[in-house]
């Protein structure tokens, strides 16, 4: 069957010596692999293996079999150029630690529109925003709504988080944060993008970032944390 649909690189990896398998996440299906036969054999191709860096943004036309096996492109276009991610150290080690925070969260081939969405969004925002100091941690707690495990609010009011059964409680439980890590959460579920660039001291950013990593593992099955975690961690302290 032939797709055209948006889709955003999660990762790419060499296969031989020329070829490339590009996993995406795509508006019309979800993830999807492709095999890119000769990705290094040309100047042409030389020059295209820009757009299966990470979080790239692409427009794809592809040929889906849906029979669990590698897919392939007909035609590939970048939906969006990016402009200032990849000459900034600091958006380019989030964009990797993104698209591998990713690559360890979504596992199925299933639609998910409003996730591709926000994500879609949330990149050209970054790209186009200067003050992005707890854009990664703002992005990670606003993917759990979409994958299934934000916290209930409903009791923000009380003293401890229970990141395990992901809810609000008077009293300390086995899995609930301290009392001042549950004041630093609250304080990130009331931020959006566009503020609070000044929110968190550098400490308090490094404790919101474990304790982000630490609900992700509690909540998905086999997550695995990021290898660019420690290069994110060197960037903001």
């Amino acid at each position: 069957m032939l797709v055209k649909t948006r889709a955003i690189v999660i990762s790419s990896l060499k296969y031989q010596d020329k070829n490339l398998i590009v996993k995406c996440f795509t508006e019309s299906d979800g993830l999807k692999s492709y095999f890119v036969r000769s990705a290094f054999s040309s100047s042409k191709n030389n020059q295209k293996m820009a757009y299966f860096q990470p979080m790239t943004l692409l427009e794809i036309e592809a040929s889906h079999k849906n029979k669990g096996t590698l897919e392939h492109f007909r035609e590939v276009r970048l939906a969006t150029h990016y402009h200032s991610i990849p000459n900034d150290v600091v958006k380019s080690t989030i964009t990797l630690f993104i698209a591998e925070m990713l690559h360890h969260s979504i596992h199925e081939e299933e639609k998910n529109e409003a996730l591709f969405d926000f994500l879609y969004t949330a990149m050209a925002w970054l790209d186009n925003h200067k003050d992005t100091a707890n854009f990664h941690l703002i992005l990670l707690l606003e993917m759990t709504k979409f994958l299934g495990f934000y916290p209930d609010v409903s009791r923000i009011e009380d003293a401890f988080l229970d990141v395990l059964e992901g809810v609000f409680t008077d009293f300390p439980a086995l899995n609930s944060l301290s009392e001042p890590e549950t004041a630093l959460f609250k304080k990130l579920l009331g931020l959006r993008f566009e503020d609070g660039h000044k929110a968190f001291h550098v400490s308090e950013r490094q404790v919101l970032l474990r304790i982000l990593i630490d609900y992700y593992s509690l909540h998905l099955d086999g997550f695995k944390k990021p290898k660019s975690l420690e290069v994110l961690r060197e960037v903001f302290s």
